[in-house]
């Protein structure tokens, strides 16, 4: 992806990354109805950490539609994506291998991925059931960087979600077997689990996630990442980076979701510039919680990016003009959404001000 300076086209008229990533010639095929994938019991109780504040919840009271309860819709799918990852992931032989990869896959989060997955299969007007098996897939690739990032060759850290990192529990060597595990059963399971859906729609779901996160996508934005800690670099290398580090599994999310929802290559496209706006804004955001927050508030090593001298947003364009340029990126994002169904855009577009005013 071409890299360009976020600084000179936000001043010039406020919107980056508007041409579209190749599209998939798959995506033209009709939507057939989902099997509903069904919980085998429910979960009484279930800390979830993207449970919004009473201040995100005003924001988003303002915002959004009245009849729409995020607060509501945040716990009913954060549980529904947890149960779903309980299912998935069991303890099977050898029990370490199972144990290390359900440590960090149940220990919380926001399960941003998964929602965003689930609100754009349906905002396209499929079933959710479709996007199931993609959204629990994202989550497990997501967790899989995580355990890799924390590890001591990469960002050296001994704290995730408020807990010790993988490493720190099952060692090295575990961790990083636990991650390629969770990178390999993902795919396993969005070809094995889907149900309902065309195989030219999971074909190309598969693909979409990928590139996400190959070398034109997570691995690219991470090796750039390391390359760069400890040196000076611009908003160029520093947009490369989060577009391919952060941005890329989001949009994958999005995109995989309208896919297996039957979206046309229209809507699908939409939403993917929609998730990657939104992706960029994600990582805006991290970069000024982790100069703004305690360690405690973000259940993780707050000041680590100024710690190991790693280039950040707020220190390229300063704490105000890093906000100004999140809230940008937010409203641009939403604009996206104008030509779907205001009803069903709502998760959306309230998951795009979550994100743009999350605490943590």
């Amino acid at each position: 992806m071409r890299s360009m300076n976020l600084v000179d086209s936000w001043i010039q008229n406020l919107s980056i990354l508007k041409q579209p990533l190749p599209s998939k010639s798959l995506i033209h095929a009709p939507r057939i109805d989902s099997i509903f994938l069904k919980s085998r019991k429910p979960i009484s109780s279930l800390s979830v950490s993207a449970i919004v504040t009473g201040e995100e919840a005003a924001i988003v009271t303002q915002k959004e539609e009245p009849s729409f309860n995020f607060n509501a819709y945040v716990i009913e799918k954060a549980n529904f994506v947890h149960k779903a990852l309980d299912d998935a992931v069991s303890v099977k032989n050898p029990p370490m291998i199972h144990e290390a990869m359900r440590y960090s896959l149940l220990a919380g989060g926001k399960r941003v991925r998964p929602m965003l997955c689930i609100a754009a299969c349906e905002v396209v007007g499929g079933h959710h059931a479709a996007a199931v098996p993609a959204a629990c897939a994202v989550e497990m690739i997501h967790t899989m960087s995580l355990i890799h990032d924390d590890l001591p060759c990469m960002d050296n850290d001994d704290l995730r979600r408020g807990k010790p990192t993988n490493h720190k529990v099952f060692g090295e060597n575990v961790a990083v077997l636990a991650g390629d595990a969770l990178l390999a059963f993902a795919f396993e399971f969005i070809a094995t689990a889907t149900r309902g859906v065309e195989p030219e729609r999971v074909l190309a779901a598969v693909g979409e996630l990928a590139k996400a996160i190959g070398t034109e996508g997570l691995v690219a934005g991470q090796v750039v990442d390391i390359s760069s800690t400890g040196n000076a670099v611009g908003l160029d290398t520093l947009e490369f980076i989060h577009i391919h580090k952060t941005a890329a599994l989001l949009e994958a999310s999005v995109v995989l979701g309208a896919i297996l929802g039957g979206g046309s290559h229209e809507q699908v496209e939409k939403l993917r510039t929609f998730a990657r706006k939104i992706g960029l804004l994600f990582q805006v955001v991290d970069d000024i919680l982790d100069v703004t927050k305690s360690s405690e508030e973000l259940g993780k090593t707050a000041g680590k990016d100024l710690a190991v001298d790693k280039t950040t947003y707020p220190k390229l364009l300063g704490l105000e003009k890093a906000r100004e340029f999140a809230e940008a990126l937010n409203e641009e994002a939403k604009e996206q959404l104008v030509d779907f169904d205001r009803s069903k855009a709502a998760p959306l577009v309230a998951l795009a001000d979550y994100i743009a005013h999350r605490e943590n």
